[in-house]
């Protein structure tokens, strides 16, 4: 079944009715100077908007529900939406009310007031839907009580809209639940990134290169098995490309290597040898740290006391002369640590080559988290890309050919659709 969109649920009429979304607004904050930090990446909450917006200005009465970091038993003032719901009024043009109490910090009887008392073009944005501890609970009872609380909030003539691509991935109360009880549409964000995805799956023009990049191996071992044959080259670059070069028997010094995946690494560039592309240099310090002095070696030169932490200016030149020959470019995670200035050259000129490809026509996406991060930090337009993701684990389950449950569920039939058919 087709999924349904924020434009039939326009179309249908919204003025006066409560409609809740799921929206992503887990941006990064800066806590060290006290308890509720700054945002220092608003991407997020700049996505959102298009369909709030949207929403706002047909007359309807908004609940916004989403999460902050990963709250662990219950809330956590550093976690608090408070600095989003402000940076979203502020964006909006309008107030953003927040809901939540000591008692109830979710769902309650200060969400429920707030919620009906809401007019024409209102918006509440409830407390970070992870305080409540049934919103990621495995247990299904749990998670369809927390969602009957939140489609309670908008009424029975309520409607339900997944705007988060970010957690789609995820079987959450906030995410799949709450869209079996209410009428379910799939925001302006979430259509987006489905339509982009299926062009990456479907009708992906050739060449097609992929760049990885990140932290480790295991986190991107499934988009690298599928992607391999499917990609005709796939570089790799940051953190996971030091258990790639233990794994042809070179020494990586102090950089970041997972040990137990070398093993799954070298039969990777056994059976994918002529896809996969390793740096051939790699930039090096005496410590992890935004003062570490930068040094340039070779791949197989890294010493013992040297720890990697960006790819080397040769391996940029490589890797930009195979992407300017691209029709289709995805890019996942970091070359090396760019928030370091001294250790980000690596991942700017590799986002540079991939928006000059894009210049020629290319087709790109930059699939999100800590990759969409880079672009804003590295002062690189967003225009300059085809698409940038605001998922990045689920835009790599996607590739994957997993099944992301926030998607499922919005092809399912409307509530009481199949009423008929069940009760003849």
């Amino acid at each position: 079944m087709a999924i349904h969109t924020l434009e039939n649920l326009l179309a249908e009429g919204v003025s006066g009715r409560g409609v809740l979304v799921r929206s992503d607004l887990n941006v990064p904050l800066d806590n060290s100077a006290g308890q509720q930090g700054a945002i220092t990446d608003p991407g997020r909450i700049a996505a959102s908007v298009p369909t709030l917006a949207a929403l706002l200005n047909a007359g309807a009465k908004v609940v916004v529900a989403a999460h902050l970091g990963r709250p662990r038993g219950g809330p956590d003032p550093k976690l608090s939406l408070a600095p989003v719901a402000a940076a979203l009024g502020e964006r909006l043009g309008r107030h953003v009310q927040m809901a939540g109490s000591d008692r109830s910090p979710v769902v309650g009887a200060d969400a429920l007031a707030r919620a009906e008392g809401l007019t024409d073009g209102d918006v509440l944005l409830l407390e970070n839907v992870r305080f409540d501890p049934r919103e990621t609970s495995k247990d299904d009872g749990e998670r369809l009580a927390l969602a009957r609380q939140l489609a309670e909030l908008v009424g029975p003539a309520g409607a339900f809209v997944s705007d988060g691509f970010g957690v789609v991935h995820r079987k959450q109360a906030s995410v799949y639940d709450v869209a079996t009880l209410l009428p379910h549409y799939a925001g302006t964000l979430v259509a987006e990134e489905i339509r982009v995805l299926e062009q990456l799956t479907s009708s992906t023009k050739r060449p097609y290169a992929v760049v990885l990049g990140g932290s480790k191996v295991s986190d991107k071992l499934g988009v690298i098995e599928s992607l391999a044959t499917k990609a005709d080259s796939i570089v790799i670059g940051g953190g996971m490309c030091f258990t790639f070069l233990a794994a042809q028997g070179l020494s990586v010094g102090k950089s970041l290597l997972e040990e137990e995946m070398v093993q799954t690494c070298r039969r990777l560039l056994d059976d994918y040898h002529d896809v996969l592309r390793l740096p051939v240099d790699i930039v090096v310090g005496e410590k992890f740290a935004a003062d570490a002095t930068p040094r340039t070696v070779a791949a197989d030169a890294i010493g013992d006391d040297a720890i990697g932490l960006d790819i080397g200016p040769g391996s940029v030149k490589r890797f930009a002369t195979l992407l300017s020959n691209a029709s289709t470019v995805f890019w996942n995670g970091p070359m090396g640590v760019f928030e370091f200035p001294a250790f980000a050259a690596g991942t700017r000129g590799v986002a540079e080559a991939i928006a000059a490809a894009t210049g020629k026509g290319a087709f790109s996406v930059v699939g999100g988290g800590d990759s969409a991060a880079a672009v804003r930090a590295l002062g690189i337009p967003e225009g300059d890309f085809s698409h940038i993701s605001t998922g990045g684990g689920a835009s790599l389950e996607y590739l994957e050919g997993k099944t992301l449950p926030g998607i499922e569920v919005l092809s399912q039939p409307q509530p009481g659709e199949n009423k008929g058919a069940a009760d003849s």
